[in-house]
């Protein structure tokens, strides 16, 4: 059992902070790695998950990325942390979490995509950014936007 499970036995649905990890993948075509999801089921998003004890954000976002996609992800690139009351949820569970999200991004990764978590994911895909689908997950599409502004300042 991890930590936010542990601490959800003691703490019931009470609002907590929860600190997570997204990356934005890169390929080499400037494409961007999106994960469909089951859950909210076929809403896309980015790869990334929440921080279990004594790691560092970029940690979790390596272990993520590794758990749920195989891709080894390298130099990551601090896109920006994202936190604020529009970062609040309320699962179906009742579980309320306020999440601040250390977003990554990464041009450089290794080995071979797969689906490694069935029970979060249904598929793997690269988009071009103006082929985003519209079914997104509302926080990851904001973290794009952020990376495509970044990425247009640099020109």
């Amino acid at each position: 059992m991890g930590y936010i499970e542990d601490l959800r036995k003691l703490i019931g649905h009470r609002p907590v902070i929860l600190v997570g990890s997204v990356v934005v993948i890169v390929d080499e075509q400037d494409r961007v790695l999106l994960q469909e999801r089951t859950f909210p089921r076929g809403k896309w998003g980015l790869p990334g998950g929440l921080m279990e004890l004594g790691e560092s954000t970029e940690d979790t976002a390596r272990r993520e990325v590794l758990e749920e996609t195989g891709l080894i992800v390298e130099d990551l690139q601090l896109i920006h942390v994202f936190s604020g009351p529009e970062h609040f949820t309320k699962a179906a569970n009742g579980d309320e979490f306020y999440v601040v999200t250390a977003a990554y991004y990464s041009k450089q990764y290794t080995g071979t995509l797969e689906n490694r978590d069935k029970a979060e994911t249904l598929t793997f895909r690269f988009f071009k950014p103006e082929e985003f689908p519209e079914r997104m997950i509302g926080s990851h599409r904001m973290v794009l936007e952020e990376y495509l502004r970044q990425e247009r300042a640099k020109g």
